[in-house]
């Protein structure tokens, strides 16, 4: 029985659309993601998860350790329902949260948030200035982990920290130190350019070559400025953790010495931008199902609903995949639509109004914006149905 029969048998009793997740593949991904860490323990980037019920399943596995949370909001309401150990992976200036976050013992000790600029300490010090008994927080220092390259006309990697160099890691974390009521515990370089870039897409060859060459020479270069700038933030306090990488990068990260834990999300769920890496390979997990309404001409069917672009910067590959049965494509002149769209290709002449489309989203956890629910499968069966973030009433972003 191929994948379509599977969710098709499993789902027969649901009215698409809905969401779910292939709970054998999910574990395959997990397994091999752990493998390719060595060893080392892998945070849980639950922007590409999403739901917290599967963050719980994942954590229950070998090889996976703590939460990078996306907002401070939503790391607050992980820990008040049992969650521990939670990096929040961007500065955050809602000053609200701020004050629960001082103002509660647990959530002081489980939460660590992300600083990178002495702003952030004196925005942190006036949100939290009214808080009687107000705890220590916890603070990670966001270092740039970008290439550059030409003098710095060239730049490879998201625009992140200001902070990049030794020196300036070093005056932060001695800024930080002598700051009542802060305690430096983490430090966090991430290497989009590597964990997020695919080095195997289609199409291009001369251009992943470019990209090959430049992944070697940022990974030269990052592995001594990395490993520096550990080395001078630890003379002036201990840090609990290093963090760095992501789901395109564990098995290269995990070789530095100066990183103790890896950050991963996307290769939980094997999204569509992560099938083009040449060092692993996943299982797609994370589908949706949308319903074929009609059929305006031969050739052509058309779906319910389909327009969840990814983030990022736009372009085609940003679009849900149509993904089973295969064969399918969009219309160039349409595209995937708010509330219809038309698909075109050979396979959508043996299609009938009622059945399914399986797509794949470009990204991870974003799917579950779209949907209150995933379906959770094993085999032909849905064993069971889990709220996604959406679905428990929590849109953080």
């Amino acid at each position: 029985m191929d994948d379509r029969q599977r969710y098709d048998r499993a789902t027969a009793h649901l009215d698409p659309p809905f969401a779910v997740l292939d709970l054998p593949a999910l574990h395959a991904n997990a397994e091999a993601m752990a493998r390719r860490a060595g060893g080392k323990p892998i945070r849980v980037a639950s922007k590409s998860v999403r739901s917290r019920a599967v963050l719980e399943r994942i954590l229950a596995m070998d090889g996976f350790t703590g939460i990078m949370a996306f907002t401070l909001p939503e790391a607050l309401w992980l820990v008040s329902t049992g969650m521990r150990d939670v990096l929040v992976a961007y500065p955050t200036v809602d000053r609200a949260a701020l004050a629960e976050l001082a103002a509660g013992p647990v959530a002081a000790r489980e939460i660590t948030i992300m600083v990178d600029h002495s702003e952030h300490l004196d925005l942190i010090e006036s949100a939290v200035s009214g808080v009687r008994d107000r705890h220590e927080i916890r603070l990670c220092l966001d270092v740039d982990a970008g290439y550059l390259a030409f003098g710095g006309r060239f730049r490879a990697g998201v625009r992140r920290s200001p902070v990049r160099e030794v020196d300036q890691a070093a005056d932060l974390a001695t800024e930080i130190a002598k700051r009542p009521g802060f305690r430096l515990v983490g430090l966090m370089a991430y290497e989009a350019q590597i964990a997020g870039v695919g080095d195997d897409a289609p199409g291009n060859p001369a251009l992943m070559r470019a990209v090959r060459l430049m992944q070697a020479r940022s990974r030269r270069e990052l592995i001594t400025r990395r490993g520096r700038i550990v080395q001078a933030v630890r003379q002036i306090t201990d840090l609990e953790f290093v963090n760095g990488g992501g789901t395109g990068s564990i098995e290269k990260t995990t070789r530095e010495r100066a990183v103790t834990e890896i950050a991963a999300g996307s290769g939980f769920f094997h999204p569509r931008l992560f099938d083009f890496y040449r060092g692993f390979t996943g299982r797609p997990a994370a589908l949706f199902a949308l319903p074929v309404v009609r059929r305006p001409a031969p050739g052509v069917v058309t779906v319910l609903g389909g327009g969840y672009p990814a983030s990022g910067a736009p372009g085609e590959n940003r679009l849900p995949q149509p993904y089973l049965p295969c064969g399918l494509r969009y219309d160039a002149d349409e595209g995937a639509g708010e509330v219809q769209t038309p698909l075109i290709g050979q396979a959508a002449e043996d299609l009938r109004a009622g059945d399914r489309v399986w797509f794949r989203h470009a990204k991870a956890g974003e799917l579950c914006e779209r949907f209150a629910s995933l379906h959770l499968i094993d085999g032909d069966e849905v064993v069971d149905e889990v709220p996604t973030y959406r679905g428990e009433g929590r849109t953080f972003l």
